[in-house]
């Protein structure tokens, strides 16, 4: 009589089915892509561009499907702000530890991390605008709206983010840009000290 412990004898001699493979190869040709796709930044952008082109130019043509657009800009502003924002929040972490940021030179340097990071907040807008485009193929999501009332709203709630979001950098002093900012490297050397010559 066997009692317990056979849970797993003959699970070595299933084999996965030929959907799980596919679609297992399918995932790691996708992730590959990912991967090599990572360093070069300014190629992932402009291929979200041409989608965003691709989706706007769907949009326009169809003159319709002003929710789905609606609900991209509502999805686009909050990946817009966990970009902009710090990983950890200077005004939470002023309650708990005090100041986090420094406050003067002799400070302690802490370069801004992002609670987005750039990878992944394009990944999720290259997705957004895919799935967006899909779902103009099907006339259930084609309600019927006046358009520029939806768009005077996502500009108000924009606006008012953004400003919101532009007052927490000022009060707490960070930049979530890295262009502009100074960059320490090698010190040039002086002209003089590369004529002596050597004895």
């Amino acid at each position: 009589m066997n009692m317990g412990g056979g849970a797993g004898v003959g699970d070595e001699n299933r084999t996965p089915s030929a959907v799980t493979q596919f679609s297992h190869a399918v995932w790691r040709r996708y992730q590959h892509l990912l991967d090599k796709s990572t360093p070069l930044m300014l190629y992932r952008w402009i291929f979200l561009a041409a989608i965003a082109f691709i989706y706007a130019l769907r949009v326009y043509l169809v003159q319709g499907f002003y929710i789905i657009t609606y609900g991209l800009g509502i999805y686009i502003l909050q990946l817009l702000i966990a970009f902009l924002s710090p990983q950890v929040d200077p005004e939470i972490q002023e309650l708990t530890d005090g100041p986090g940021l420094p406050t003067r030179g002799s400070d302690e340097f802490r370069p801004f991390v992002r609670r987005l990071p750039e990878f992944k907040f394009w990944h999720s807008l290259t997705k957004a605008f895919c799935v967006a485009f899909v779902l103009t193929f099907f006339s259930a999501f084609d309600v019927p709206v006046f358009w520029p009332i939806l768009l005077f709203y996502w500009l108000v709630l924009f606006i008012s983010t953004m400003k919101r979001q532009i007052m927490h950098m000022i009060k707490y002093k960070y930049v979530p840009f890295t262009f502009g900012k100074q960059r320490y490297g090698k010190k040039a050397v002086p002209a003089d000290e590369t004529n002596i010559s050597r004895p």
